[in-house]
């Protein structure tokens, strides 16, 4: 027996319509970005009454998957040729670099070249712009993520979005944001009241758009609702490469040093210089951990000229150098730091 909500459902299909989605599950994929996506589809089916949405699940080798929390996932196929109406989803994780295989590679270009639409879920949006996929397009990943990825592909419009369609290309930002980028695509395929009643299914009761970011507002990030903070804060994330001084910084909210001195210990405890410095340092953590860039390189991305400072300031915050942070001696002696 029909519950109403399939009834209502069946009465707004386009029957006929089919769409199928081939997961390619990299090594360590992340099993949140890839349930919000999967789900979606097989509660539109039910609600249609009907297999409207068809899956397989890829991977190199085409035996086994296992994600970040030790599950393992059996495929149903491995890089094999698929056919054009497909669409991929590379499924990310963590340690993205490493599951970015050759193989993997160059199976997205081949399928790429087919015409056939291919998203990234989560870190999975790297493996596709490796593949110079994203090239001149926009794209997102998550917020994490975003420090190294516009290091390295500088021809990718990154945006700070929940996800990204544009044309035949996805991406997401992770977590909960592969639930939003099916639900625009089922309601693209079988109409908003699909899509809602979806949601509804899955207590999904805030569906955000292209147009949402994926990261908190700083107010609420920081716990603190201060205008004049915020606008502070907003101004040092966006000049990392290049700081502003806190006397700059001041002048451009309209009050002097001392009252933002003030400000940073009165709600966060530290001084406006010490809290810029520690978001300095977190993106060069992210770089040093994420990307193969020179160490000195990373200094200069996070607004160091000197070597040596950036090393002592890294100690002294995290309690190792940049070099034992990264596990490597890399970079030569022209660009080796003192450690």
């Amino acid at each position: 027996m029909q519950s109403p909500l399939q009834r209502r459902a069946k009465q707004a299909d386009t029957p006929g319509r089919q769409r199928r989605f081939i997961f390619l599950l990299l090594d360590q994929f992340t099993m949140l970005a890839f349930a919000g996506a999967i789900e979606p589809l097989r509660i539109a089916n039910y609600l249609l009454g009907r297999e409207a949405y068809q899956w397989k699940l890829a991977g190199e080798g085409g035996i086994e998957a296992v994600c970040s929390n030790g599950a393992a996932f059996k495929l149903d196929m491995g890089l094999e040729e698929i056919t054009r109406d497909d669409t991929v989803l590379v499924c990310g994780g963590v340690d993205v670099q490493d599951a970015t295989t050759k193989p993997v590679l160059n199976w997205l270009r081949r399928e790429a070249r087919r015409g056939i639409s291919i998203g990234g879920l989560c870190t999975g949006a790297y493996t596709v712009a490796r593949a110079g996929l994203l090239d001149g397009k926009r794209a997102t990943i998550h917020w994490e993520n975003q420090d190294s990825f516009l290091e390295e592909f500088e021809d990718v419009k990154l945006t700070k979005s929940v996800f990204v369609m544009d044309g035949n290309r996805m991406s997401t930002a992770g977590g909960t944001a592969s639930i939003d980028l099916m639900l625009k695509i089922i309601a693209a395929d079988h109409g908003e009241d699909i899509a809602n009643t979806v949601a509804d299914q899955l207590i999904y009761s805030s569906i955000r758009t292209d147009q949402d970011t994926q990261r908190l507002s700083i107010p609420t990030r920081i716990g603190v609702r201060h205008p004049k903070l915020s606008q502070v804060i907003q101004k040092m994330e966006a000049n990392i490469e290049d700081p502003i001084s806190p006397a700059q910084l001041a002048t451009d909210v309209g009050m002097s040093t001392r009252q933002l001195e003030r400000l940073f210990r009165r709600y966060l405890n530290r001084s406006p210089k010490r809290y810029y410095m520690e978001l300095r340092l977190s993106k060069a953590r992210n770089l040093l951990m994420q990307t193969d860039m020179s160490v000195i390189n990373v200094a200069l991305a996070c607004g160091f000229a000197s070597p040596s400072h950036f090393s002592k300031c890294y100690r002294a915050h995290y309690q190792t150098t940049p070099y034992r942070e990264r596990g490597t001696q890399g970079g030569g002696p022209t660009t080796r730091l003192s450690v």
